[in-house]
Order: C-alpha cells, then structure tokens, then sequence
C-alpha cells in the first residue's frame, strides 16, 4: 500500500468516527430539545446544526472511502476501521464525558488488536 493510499486511508475512518461523535451530540441536543418543547424528534434532529455536520462529515468519509477502494483491496482497507473503534472510545469519554469500563476498554483493543493482526498478516500476491 502507497503512502498516499495510506493517507486516504486513516482520513477515510477519521473522518467516520469525528461524524459519528459529531451526529452522537447532535441527536443528544435534539432529544433536550424534544423533552423541552415536546417537537418532533426528525423535525429537532433534521433542524440541528450539529446533525446535519455529521452526515456531511460522513459524506466526506464516504468519498475519501470510495478512493480507498479504488486503490487497496477491501481485505486490507476494511480492518482499519478498528482504529475507529478505539477514536471513537476515547474521544466519546474525553468530550462526551461519556462512562466505561476496563472491560469495554479491553474488548476495544482486543478487537481493534486482532484487526490490525489480520492486516499484518495478508498474505501478499507475488
């Protein structure tokens, strides 16, 4: 895999978990919002800011992954998104201030861990 295919890559699932996070906190905004004016929850969420950032930041993570696809076979491109994983964990405890617990911790590594094994150890055509 090239650097630049690499590049492309991490971008790709980058861009997945921040709109993930970015989605997580707008549907938490809306749902005050519902609880508080008694608004639709589509209405509140289709309306948010917040929301529709998200799934334009997926839209974004959508055309980076298509690139990826173009250039690295799917059996090495796809167990990236393990990185995700652990982005995601982390990020939605530092600013969700989101709870866990080692457990959820230990089974993110493990998965993102045997991911990246599998990465590692793709056979490579000759």
């Amino acid at each position: 895999m090239s650097l630049a295919s690499l590049a492309v890559l991490l971008v790709a699932v980058a861009l997945a978990a921040v709109a993930q996070l970015v989605l997580k906190h707008g549907m938490t905004l809306a749902q005050h919002r519902v609880e508080a004016s008694g608004e639709s929850l589509a209405i509140a969420a289709a309306s948010s800011p917040w929301v529709v950032g998200g799934l334009a930041i997926f839209g974004v993570s959508a055309v980076a992954w298509m690139l990826t696809l173009s250039r690295v076979p799917l059996s090495l491109a796809y167990p990236f998104n393990a990185l995700g994983y652990v982005g995601i964990l982390t990020a939605s405890v530092v600013f969700l201030h989101e709870r866990t617990n080692v457990w959820t911790w230990l089974g993110t590594f493990l998965v993102a861990g045997g991911l990246m094994l599998v990465v590692t150890m793709t056979p490579r055509s000759t």
